[in-house]
């Protein structure tokens, strides 16, 4: 059920991708704004739903192949977005994106990162499968299982590895490309996912754990916005 779930969001969204690819062209800052909006939800709804088969015999060999295989797949599908706001400030670094369409962008990424959450916890509430079962009651299940300055450093080096591997692969064979950073998130996952959730991305966190940013706003901001942001900068200031 969760797989069958998964691939209706994947669907779904480029169905919604192509239509807007077709209809409003002619109006570029809706047309970006909501082919963003529709992949960060792709993202998010899925990631969502993989929180919840972490859990699923055999651990942690089922969680990581799905991580693995629904990377792979959104980087095929999802071409050309970004779905994260740390990537969307590298074009507005270094001016290949104006601010307003930057801004535009991390505001879909944002707004997607909400409406996933609540198109989850809509499907959960029907509790159409098993790991759905009891999962709205968990309030904030922190994924922060150590303390806020090492996860700080955990966050801001798995960032930093991932954009600097980002930028290696640009010369990369697309369709090999799209493997080697599914692998490598994977192993990011596998790596700390224990500790903070190896998340990375700014949008996705606060879709995932909405609940622990309202109890603890100061601790999980600095953890899972300001560590990845940081680590963008600092690959862009290098390179």
């Amino acid at each position: 059920s969760s797989l069958l779930l998964m691939s209706g969001v994947v669907v779904t969204v480029g169905l919604c991708r192509r239509l807007a690819r077709r209809r409003l062209r002619s109006r570029p800052l809706l047309f970006a704004f909501l082919v963003e909006m529709f992949s960060t939800f792709q993202i998010c709804a899925c990631t969502n739903e993989l929180s919840l088969l972490g859990n699923v015999e055999p651990k942690p060999h089922t969680a990581l192949t799905l991580t693995y295989g629904f990377t792979v797949l959104h980087g095929l599908s999802l071409a050309g977005s970004t779905c994260n706001p740390c990537g969307t400030l590298q074009p507005m670094w270094g001016g290949g994106t104006s601010p307003r369409m930057g801004g535009l962008k991390i505001a879909a990424q944002f707004v997607a990162a909400v409406l996933a959450r609540v198109f989850m916890h809509f499907i959960w509430s029907l509790e159409m499968a098993e790991p759905h079962l009891g999962a709205l009651s968990q309030g904030c299940s922190s994924p922060m299982q150590t303390t806020e300055m090492q996860a700080f450093c955990i966050e801001l080096l798995f960032s930093v590895v991932f954009q600097l591997a980002v930028l290696q692969a640009e010369s990369v064979n697309p369709k090999y490309r799209v493997h080697l950073i599914a692998l490598l998130i994977t192993m990011l996952v596998y790596a700390g996912g224990n500790l903070t959730g190896a998340i990375f991305n700014p949008a996705l966190a606060f879709s995932l754990h909405a609940d622990c940013f309202y109890d603890k706003f100061l601790s999980y901001s600095l953890v899972y916005w300001l560590a990845p942001c940081l680590g963008k900068f600092l690959i862009l200031s290098m390179f």
